[in-house]
């Protein structure tokens, strides 16, 4: 049990050699408020006056003290410890039975504990200045000493109410979130440290301690300056635990006086008055009280503590362990062979980019969707919604379908209505789809070159170690996608224009459409007719007859022809509907009438056979329309996969290895990011540093069979 400190020592060393603070390791951490006695105390246990003095606060950076019991014979540190080259020496003895240690001032051997607390001071002004002003950068010490007992404290600046002198005015926050920062560690005990002059149910530490251990299972309560109490008082209910209990223990100890200190007085001499007065004043508990006692207690708990916290510690440590081996090797080992690693680098990432637009990358995107996903969504969803919310009328009324039939007849008047009109409007309205089918193949372009920083960020991270590769590589692909865009876009601008090029009327499903029109009008005809009122006289019932039979006689043969339902009726059959038709003014009575005057607007409505006309042009652009949008929705998702997102990989990697794979281009292209290096060497010491400690964790697991 008694080797389970070394071991956390250990451990503790082996961190501090890379300056990482990413194992909690359990310690004891020293709370109170300023002139509480945590000075005092912490002499105490080491034995020696080795902590800065004075007034106000004097701790202003936590200092992580590692004691180190060392037999008195040997007056020569272990190999671990001593052992240091300096100008080709080997310095491995040293004077006197005890010293210490800074890790900042590497392999530097104290002997004279005076100047261990002068570096102290030294070291604390150096990062906190010297106005009073705190650091939560630690100074780590340690002690090796005959007299003292396996430990690790940590001593903390004391809590502080009110600013004094050029301190921030927040220092009272700060030191209260430093506190924190330390006892919120779950493999820490907290020694609450409260003088006995006070009243133990306002103590400060014992007040945070609870904030962070609110069950007190890792709480030990010292109550110091038990011979400054009042004349008539003492602490005995507060040492049984009547007034606060505490789950760990009270422990009560004496501190040297200022008088005492001023004059030099020993540490052992000071503990000899402790325990005499402890057995005049406190006999029944003078064995539970002291300061030995409480190096003893500190040491007995924090070896079960440690025993308690070792399988979590191993467990953390192989995960991290694990972590930085894979950190490592996403760094990469330095290149050896530039030509290989180039073209190495070039095809894993052509591979990736294909794998990722075919769905096969190794890393899945689960945020959104990516690569080939989006480009499906991007035909079948954006592209497939956008056309089929173009309206086949959209942009265009019966006023400009009545003028386009005018107009295709000339000066004569028609009999029926020109194929011309339909052509002409049907042709304005499938020009409509060559806006979003351009769209289409610029968002498919975007969606590709988003592919080129998936691959960067996820799936090939080698590349961040070559920054200029990286550079390479991004600006080969964009000119690649830039180079197909425009075939692209005038491989689909050329779908539209085929549409355009040819009005197909002998269409299978436009010769279905217009046959279906063409029922539909007779049987509106043959209803009118049936609903003429008795009075009207047969022969003029009937003379509509003769003229539509004498029209439908032109008419070529077969329903299928979309002109033989133009073909059907007259003008004064059936009823009108209203519609505002701009026609020239009647002339005024008894005035000239100039002919080149433009017309002045009148409203009118619509007769029959011109709203029979425009709705049957309406209806066979509709038709028409939606047969050439079904082909261009298909065709163009087609266009695209062919034209670039198939070529772009089919050509990606000729294309790189092309313009990058080149002896003079090695060496530049291959140069490390500045800090690349440097994140290398830090991973690898982390990493050596976690599996030194598993080592250290085996070995005392198979000693103590733990």
């Amino acid at each position: 049990m008694e080797a389970l400190i070394p071991v956390i020592n250990k451990l503790q060393d082996v961190f501090n050699t890379v300056g990482a603070d990413i194992i909690q390791l359990p310690q004891i951490v020293v709370v109170g408020t300023q002139s509480s006695g945590k000075s005092s105390v912490l002499e105490s246990l080491v034995g020696r006056d080795i902590l800065p003095r004075g007034t106000g606060i004097v701790t202003r950076r936590p200092l992580i003290l590692q004691l180190v019991h060392i037999d008195s014979e040997d007056r020569r540190k272990t190999s671990e410890e001593n052992e240091s080259k300096r100008n080709g020496r080997l310095y491995r003895g040293i004077e006197g039975e005890e010293w210490g240690k800074f890790l900042h001032t590497k392999n530097k051997i104290y002997t004279d504990f005076e100047m261990i607390r002068q570096e102290i001071d030294t070291e604390t002004e150096r990062l906190s200045g010297n106005n009073k002003g705190i650091s939560d950068d630690p100074i780590h010490l340690k002690v090796f000493s005959p007299h003292v007992v396996n430990l690790t404290l940590v001593d903390l600046p004391g809590i502080t109410k009110v600013p004094v002198g050029d301190q921030p005015k927040d220092i009272e926050i700060q030191i209260r979130e430093l506190i924190l920062k330390y006892i919120s560690n779950p493999n820490s005990i907290i020694l609450a440290v409260t003088a006995a002059n006070t009243d133990m149910a306002t103590s400060e530490a014992l007040k945070v301690a609870r904030e962070v251990d609110p069950d007190g299972r890792r709480t030990l309560a010292v109550v110091t300056k038990l011979d400054l109490m009042d004349a008539g008082t003492d602490a005995m209910d507060v040492l049984m635990g009547r007034v606060i209990p505490v789950k760990l223990g009270i422990i009560g100890v004496v501190n040297r006086s200022q008088l005492d200190i001023n004059q030099r007085k020993l540490v052992a001499d000071s503990i000899r008055d402790e325990y005499a007065f402890l057995q005049k004043k406190y006999p029944s508990l003078a064995n539970r009280n002291g300061t030995k006692y409480l190096a003893r207690t500190l040491n007995r708990l924090l070896m079960h503590h440690i025993r308690d916290c070792l399988p979590e510690l191993k467990t953390r440590i192989n995960v991290l362990a694990a972590q930085y081996q894979s950190l490592l090797n996403s760094y990469g080992e330095p290149v050896e062979d530039k030509s290989a690693t180039l073209l190495q680098l070039i095809t894993k990432f052509a591979a990736e980019y294909c794998h990722t637009i075919e769905g096969t990358a190794k890393y899945i995107e689960t945020a959104e969707l990516c690569g080939g996903a989006r480009i499906c969504y991007i035909f079948h969803e954006t592209f497939g919604r956008t056309l089929e919310s173009v309206d086949p009328l959209g942009g265009l009324t019966t006023i400009d379908v009545l003028t386009a039939i005018r107009n295709a007849t000339g000066p004569r008047p028609a009999l029926f209505v020109p194929e011309v009109s339909f052509e002409l409007l049907v042709k304005r309205q499938v020009k409509r789809l060559e806006e979003p089918s351009l769209r289409c193949v610029e968002l498919v372009h975007e969606e590709m070159q988003r592919i080129i920083q998936h691959c960067s960020n996820y799936s090939t991270q080698e590349l961040l170690r070559f920054p200029k590769l990286h550079d390479a590589i991004v600006e080969v692909v964009t000119s690649l996608l830039r180079k197909r865009l425009p075939v692209t876009n005038e491989m689909v601008h050329n779908l539209v224009a085929i549409e355009l090029a040819y009005i197909n009327t002998k269409h299978p499903d436009f010769a279905d459409a217009c046959g279906l029109m063409n029922n539909n009008i007779e049987e509106q005809r043959r209803n009118r007719m049936r609903d003429l009122p008795t009075a009207v006289p047969r022969d003029k019932a009937a003379s509509s007859g003769p003229q539509s039979s004498s029209v439908s006689d032109q008419i070529d043969s077969g329903t299928g022809n979309w002109r033989g339902m133009l073909r059907r009726g007259e003008e004064n059959a059936g009823g009108e509907r209203a519609m505002a038709v701009a026609l020239p003014a009647s002339p005024q009575k008894g005035h000239a009438v100039n002919l080149l005057d433009v017309p002045v607007p009148v409203s009118r409505k619509l007769s029959a056979r011109e709203q029979r006309d425009c709705e049957v042009i309406e209806r066979l652009i509709k038709s028409y329309f939606l047969i050439v949008r079904k082909n261009i929705q298909d065709s163009v998702p087609k266009a695209v996969m062919h034209f670039l997102v198939n070529h772009v990989k089919d050509c990606l990697q000729s294309e790189l290895v092309g313009q990058l794979y080149k002896t003079v281009l090695l060496d530049d292209l291959l140069t490390e990011s500045e800090d690349m290096a440097q994140r290398r060497t830090e991973a690898a010491d982390m990493l050596k540093a976690l599996q030194k400690a598993s080592q250290v964790i085996a070995e005392i697991r198979e000693t103590h069979m733990w």
